[in-house]
């Protein structure tokens, strides 16, 4: 049985014009694919352009360059036929980072969730809607009497889950999950990871993972892609990057990932990464890395490492691996 692919990224390119002449290459050339029914975690420190190139493919921004396809059809053109849009507006949405900022205050939970029902006119009377609603809150681990609550009664993890209720209410094929975890507690964090897991297997839902806990993305994904300042370095299936890693960059950050053993913990060497991380406004030429990597070579300052296959489905972009 073949795997259908439900998204597929190729050259992505998300550039931000700073001034007259200089641009911020915040997303440059990423290429991945996404099959369905799986998770894509993608992992990388701070200013690595994870979120970028996920609000890049939901359309939030306009890209410089590239293609975007979900479900076949072609996303990323700027005239997107207003059938696509519909289409892509309805099967494609979002958790955002901070549940504080995306749920409007002045709404109550009821009209937040029923928001992208009233839009697609998924509801045929009024009390359907409610009823909807009140489906939505007990599938994310919540109550009926919280609908007609407003967001700043709720802590952290609660409005998170009216956050996914509110991606899960147009019943969606893709969910991008933008760093959903990162604003709670860490108590929080497993519940809210478990549920996203719990909802795939039941509505076969396909995600883009954001994340730069590694544990965490580990946890819930079936391929993992690592970015370096706007480039994919390292992308692969989970338990082969996560064992096996190949990227200097991609080492690093494993070996920073806690572990709960005391006697494997001190037998694991922690990799310190020093040097600065260039500039994302004209990076220089070569490897980006190069300045922080113990294994740079001449190569690196002059050459961009493409990103090819060393092991079956196993990608890096480094001069090590020819």
């Amino acid at each position: 049985m073949s795997r259908k692919i439900l998204l597929e990224v190729k050259n992505l390119k998300q550039y931000f014009p700073l001034g007259r002449k200089s641009v911020v290459k915040a997303v440059d050339d990423v290429s991945f694919h996404i099959y369905e029914g799986e998770t894509f975690g993608l992992v990388g420190e701070s200013g690595s352009g994870k979120s970028t190139t996920g609000r890049t493919i939901i359309r939030l921004y306009d890209p410089t360059g590239g293609e975007v396809i979900f479900d076949d059809k072609v996303i990323s053109n700027k005239k997107l036929p207003k059938d696509d849009k519909v289409y892509v507006n309805k099967h494609m949405q979002m958790i955002f980072q901070d549940p504080m900022a995306c749920l409007n205050p002045r709404m109550t939970v009821m009209d937040i969730i029923a928001e992208g029902l009233d839009i697609h006119g998924l509801c045929k009377s009024k009390e359907e809607r409610t009823q909807r609603v009140y489906e939505l809150l007990r599938t994310v681990g919540l109550h009926e009497q919280h609908a007609n609550r407003y967001p700043h009664e709720f802590s952290g993890g609660q409005r998170q889950r009216i956050g996914i209720a509110r991606a899960l209410a147009v019943e969606p094929k893709f969910i991008i999950a933008d760093e959903p975890i990162s604003a709670l507690d860490v108590s929080i964090q497993a519940q809210v990871v478990n549920l996203l897991r719990k909802l795939q297997k039941e509505n076969g839902l396909t995600y883009l993972f954001i994340a730069h806990d590694l544990s965490m993305v580990k946890h819930i994904s079936t391929h993992i892609g690592v970015m370096y300042l706007g480039q994919m370095v390292e992308k692969g299936p989970a338990d082969d990057v996560y064992m096996n890693p190949k990227h200097p960059y991609t080492k690093a950050l494993l070996s920073a990932v806690p572990i709960p053993d005391p006697k494997v913990a001190k037998a694991n060497k922690r990799i310190v990464l020093e040097g600065d991380i260039p500039s994302p406004i004209d990076p220089p030429p070569g490897c980006r890395f190069k300045g922080r990597c113990k294994d740079a070579m001449k190569v690196c300052s002059e050459i961009n490492p493409e990103i090819k296959e060393v092991e079956p489905e196993h990608f890096v972009a480094c001069h090590l691996y020819k």
